[in-house]
Formats: C-alpha cells, structure tokens, sequence
C-alpha cells in the first residue's frame, strides 16, 4: 500500500523548533514527506507548486492563505494541520467546500498560554516589576508605597473559557481563588464543572481583584473592556490580556492607568507593538511583555501533536483537534 503524502510548508529554518528528528522519523514511518526548500514559511507561488501531490499538508505562522487558488491546485489534499495558535488566516471557504479537514494543535500553544497567564498574575499582584525598580533605585520594603497581595484566595475574573481560559482555572486550583466566568458560549452547569461561577461581564469587572483575558477578537468583542467598565474595576486590580489587543480601549485604559488606580500586564496590545511615544511604554503600573505568552523558541510539543494528528487521520482514528466552521466565532 503506499503511504500518503503529507508536504511540510513551514521553512526549513524553523524545522529545530517545531520538528525534532525523532518527530520526523514518525511522520516517515507512515508518510511520504515533501519538503518546502526554501528557508522561510511557504507563500503563495510556493503552495501551488508544493501542493499539487500532497494528500496532507502541515502550516505553521507566516505560511501563505490556503486560498481558492492554492485549494484548486492541489487535487488530492484532504486534510491541514496548523501549528500555531488561530487557524482564521491560514483558511478560506475553499477548504470547507473540497470537505477538506482542518486540525490545529493550539490546544498545546494554548496551555503554554495559561502556564504563561498564571506567572503574570502572581508577578502582577505581587507588584514584582515596580519592586524591582525601587529596589534598584535605593529603596527597600520598608518604603513600598504600592500594595504587594498574593494570589492565593483572591477572586479571578476570566474573559473567554476556551482552551486557555479554561485551563487558567485548572491551574488556579492550587490557589483557592473564587473564579468568575464571562462566556456567552458556556452554560452555568459547565463552568461549574471548570470550576468557576457564571456571570455577567459588569459583575465580573466589579468583583475581580484580577481580570484575565482569552475571548477572541471579533466584531462582539471588540473593546469588551472599555471605560465604563474599566471605571468599574476595584481600586489596586490587575488586568492581564494575554489574547488579543483589540479587546481593551487602550485609551481609556492609558487614560485609567494615569490616575494610578490599577495596574495592567499586557503581553498583547492594539496597535502591535505600541507607538514609541506610547504613554503604555512609560507608565509605572503597567508592564508590557512582546507577545511572548506562548511558545517561541521551542514548540517541538506541537509538531509532536501534528504529526500524531496526521497519524490519526490516515489511520481512521478519532482526531484529537479538528476545526469545524462553526468554530469560528469562539476562536481567536
């Protein structure tokens, strides 16, 4: 029987981060591999020319739209699997009307994510980046005049109980929080199996001593934190937004964080990265990190997924993330 055919379109350059040897090895025990040759994600021109032989194919961030155009010159692909976070960009209707199946391996970026979440809010409410500069202007505890909590026992206020979300609430176990969870999508029996309340956003902003975003960016979320909301917060909490940047005004956040009344970490911002006279890179009480939350030098583990997704799939097993159009609002 010969083996199916799976063109790997991710450049060779980012093979030692995202496919180790013995990753490829498996891929090769059930697979013929074709290779993209040139060192940087595959484009356009480089898709019709790769994918006409393949019956698979792996993605990753940079590679080119599977457009109509791609999808028409590749007669024989019956399946994708992105390594990365969103799917959205990398798709097009084309693939839903070939019935071609979508697998994505954001379930391993995104416990990187919720790892990632859970440090910044400990370092968030500990005020570690503000104690390390006073400490390194001459100052020590005694003279703090900002307030250092602990996590353990606070209210958490979790925006989107997706993968992440839901996975920040796993994780949050450890530290007896009260979680509170705004997500339209999820019922009050659901979230009280994830182990958090149900409730509505106004409520969450009001309660939470910190708020952690990981809703999608879409039309409906756009700026789900605004000013009235942001007004809303207690005084001294913590906002973390490790999703995506359109969903905070940051505004009326910069306008919020000048009178001093929260502190705000953002891994993500709106525009990416800031301005460089942006008041976000000079305020005290915020700390910007350069969307670092997932996985950057090493995503071995979501080529390992890939390739066992791939397995799956030619092997007539159940998949292990397969991507659905109807999706499409819940992801990022």
């Amino acid at each position: 029987m010969n083996k199916p055919v799976v063109a790997i379109t991710i450049g060779k350059k980012h093979y030692c981060r995202m496919l180790c040897p013995d990753t490829l090895r498996e891929l090769e025990s059930f697979a013929h591999i074709i290779h993209h040759p040139g060192p940087d994600p595959a484009n356009k021109f480089d898709l019709i020319n790769l994918l006409p032989q393949a019956d698979a194919c792996l993605t990753s961030w940079d590679v080119a739209s599977l457009d109509s155009d791609v999808i028409s010159a590749a007669p024989r692909l019956k399946a994708v699997v992105h390594m990365g976070g969103s799917v959205k960009r990398y798709l097009s209707n084309a693939l839903w009307e070939r019935g071609i199946r979508v697998f994505s391996t954001s379930t391993e970026l995104g416990r990187d994510v919720a790892q990632t979440t859970l440090g910044l809010m400990i370092v968030g409410m500990k005020r570690v980046w503000l104690l390390g500069n006073h400490v390194r202007n001459g100052g020590w505890r005694d003279s703090i005049h900002f307030p250092s909590r602990e996590l353990r026992g606070k209210v958490v206020g979790i925006i989107g109980g997706g993968t992440i979300g839901s996975h920040v609430i796993e994780l949050l176990k450890e530290f007896s929080t009260t979680n509170l969870l705004f997500d339209p999508y999820i019922s009050e029996e659901e979230a009280c199996v994830m182990g958090a309340q149900k409730v509505e956003l106004d409520e969450l902003v009001k309660e939470a001593d910190i708020i952690s975003l990981h809703a999608p960016a879409n039309d409906s979320t756009r700026h789900i934190i605004n000013k009235r909301r942001l007004g809303l917060m207690k005084d001294h909490a913590l906002i973390v937004n490790t999703a995506r940047g359109s969903l905070i005004d940051e505004a009326a956040l910069i306008e919020e964080l000048t009178n001093r009344r929260i502190y705000a970490i953002l891994d993500v911002t709106d525009p990416e990265p800031p301005a460089p006279d942006s008041p976000l890179r000079k305020l005290e009480n915020v700390l910007i990190t350069p969307h670092i939350a997932g996985c950057i030098q090493d995503c071995t583990h979501m080529g390992k997924m890939a390739i066992e997704e791939l397995r799956r799939f030619f092997a007539g097993e159940p998949p292990l993330g397969q991507v659905m159009p109807e999706m499409f609002d819940r992801i990022s």
